[in-house]
């Protein structure tokens, strides 16, 4: 098969070594993938993927069901899924374990279902089950004009928590108002802190999903109010800060460090069936929809990074077969 490659730190499209379904896996027929950070990280060396993982970037797609091994009765061949992976997604085929595969929702074509399953499994598992949201939480999402804020907002927006955004002109905040956040701040202005604070009002916020790290660390605790959850996602901003442990204390704050990518596999499938029961059947109703900022051929994989680093983009950036 053909894959993307990484020869001297340039994306090229190449022969890779075939896949083969295991016991409990699906090959799929990939039509089409999507960009990430971890995949800009992989590229340039800093983020390995775990171990048995395929070395190939992409960690998510869509296309059809080619073969399905022993044990495997979720899907059949020629089914249209999307898939959840570790590591495979930029490539003619990919086979991954029988549990991260969904269907693609109906109504939905290959390149929007490839907008899904990364952001949606990120931003589902890290507000409901991390952070254990409950309805009329208030929430702050820094990057919500990513593939993850995006997805979040819309989620937020169905289960009737107000939400705050930081973004990085006034321009994502304007399209990430109309996906549904109440307020937002451009981060290119200063601390989000005063404006997030303003629209909290005195009771502060309950929970922050937050890609940034040190960066926001101490403004993110100050707005946390009695009892709330800053789960940390990512570490854009630094990895190291010092923090005022008296008010985590006093406000009964918690600190939550969560990432997808190297979950054991059993927890990544308990994720992606929450998914199809409870955010599936609200993007078939039209209720939540998958951002797309562009599709780009799979072997013009380099454009594609170069557009995602530019930090210009709203959602995803697809990589397409067809």
């Amino acid at each position: 098969m053909r894959a993307i490659q990484i020869e001297n730190g340039q994306l090229t499209w190449s022969t890779a070594p075939d896949v083969v379904c295991g016991v409990g896996e699906v090959q799929i027929q990939v039509h089409a993938s999507a960009v990430n950070r971890a995949d800009l990280l992989q590229a340039t060396g800093g983020y390995p993927p775990p171990p048995g993982a395929s070395p190939i970037l992409g960690l998510e797609c869509a296309g059809v069901v080619m073969a399905v091994g022993e044990g495997v009765q979720r899907v059949s061949a020629g089914d249209r899924v999307c898939a959840l992976l570790a590591g495979g997604g930029y490539a003619e085929q990919v086979v991954v374990p029988a549990g991260q595969v969904l269907p693609v929702p109906a109504g939905l074509s290959f390149n929007e279902a490839a907008a899904l399953p990364e952001v949606f499994a990120t931003a589902y598992l890290n507000l409901y089950m991390e952070a254990g949201l409950k309805s009329q939480e208030k929430v702050i999402l820094h990057a919500g004009a990513s593939g993850v804020g995006t997805a979040a907002i819309q989620l937020l927006a169905c289960s009737q928590n107000p939400c705050f955004v930081t973004a990085g002109s006034a321009e994502k905040i304007e399209q990430c108002t109309a996906l549904g956040a109440e307020a937002g701040f451009d981060r290119h202005q200063g601390s989000f802190l005063e404006a997030a604070q303003q629209w909290a009002g005195t009771a502060g916020v309950d929970v922050i999903l937050d890609p940034v790290g040190a960066q926001y660390l101490a403004d993110n605790l100050t707005v946390l109010g009695s009892g709330g959850r800053l789960v940390l996602i990512g570490l854009m901003g630094g990895m190291q800060a010092e923090t005022n442990l008296a008010l985590m204390m006093m406000k009964r704050l918690r600190i939550i460090g969560s990432t997808l990518r190297a979950r054991p596999i059993p927890e990544k499938a308990a994720i992606m069936d929450q998914l199809l029961k409870n955010v599936w059947p609200d993007i078939e109703k039209g209720r939540i929809k998958p951002i797309i900022e562009t599709v780009i051929p799979l072997h013009e994989a380099q454009k594609a990074h170069e557009l995602v680093a530019a930090n210009n983009t709203v959602g995803k950036v697809i990589l397409s077969l067809d």
